[in-house]
């Protein structure tokens, strides 16, 4: 009896130990994949435009080029100038516009070395409550025909043109404030040497002074709104 009971507990300490030894190993926990944050959308890119401009006075379309001129007239309220209308931005804008001289272009005063003329023109880039932002000025001089930026179409003159012309060019470059939505450009005096007679200053109402072209805008666009959460 007593080597029976030693032969089965032998036995069933075998059947454990084996059980012990091919029961397999519960598996790990494996923890879900953290997630990723959404990647930040990338910074808007400046656009370039020509923004909606009111011209008071137009000097007409170039027959070359086919590039519209506009007068800049002298004054103090920015409401009769040339109003430049910004579009909906972020931060400041850039505007940008060629500044030319006047010359009124005569073939019998160049054919005989009498047409010499040096003009300076200033204008003011304003803010509607008449803030000055900046001053610009061109200074050129007409000798001859090629002198003149273009001729101007719609004139009476021989070919269709205008005996008004643009002379000399100066490209401009303003910074605009951020909060502004529109912009003047307004005339303040027109300086003319000639080879013949003194110099003359002109800075009456209403007279053009000089002229602009190529008027354009550089902006950032505003982010766009953000969505709304429904509930």
């Amino acid at each position: 009896m007593r080597l029976t009971a030693v032969l089965c507990l032998a036995v069933l300490s075998s059947s454990v130990l084996v059980s012990a030894q091919t029961k397999k190993p519960p598996a790990p926990t494996r923890k879900p994949p953290a997630r990723r944050a959404a990647p930040a959308p990338p910074p808007p890119s400046p656009v370039t435009v020509a923004p909606e401009m009111t011209c008071p006075a137009s000097l007409g379309v170039g027959v070359r080029t086919r590039r519209s001129y506009c007068d800049v007239l002298s004054g103090r309220d920015p409401a009769a100038g040339i109003l430049i209308t910004l579009p909906p931005h972020a931060g400041p804008e850039i505007l940008t516009f060629d500044l030319h001289n006047r010359h009124t272009y005569s073939e019998e005063q160049t054919t005989t070395n009498r047409a010499y003329a040096r003009y300076t023109a200033v204008i003011g880039a304003l803010t509607m409550d008449n803030t000055l932002i900046i001053r610009a000025a061109v200074q050129s001089e007409f000798r001859k025909l090629s002198d003149l930026v273009e001729r101007i179409g719609g004139g009476a003159g021989p070919g269709g043109v205008k005996a008004v012309a643009p002379t000399g060019t100066e490209h401009v470059t303003i910074m605009i404030p951020e909060e502004e939505n529109q912009v003047s450009l307004l005339g303040e005096k027109l300086v003319v040497d000639r080879a013949e007679g003194p110099s003359a200053t002109y800075t009456s109402p209403g007279r053009p002074i000089a002229v602009v072209s190529s008027v354009t805008i550089e902006y950032l666009p505003p982010p766009p709104p953000k969505p709304v959460r429904s509930r």
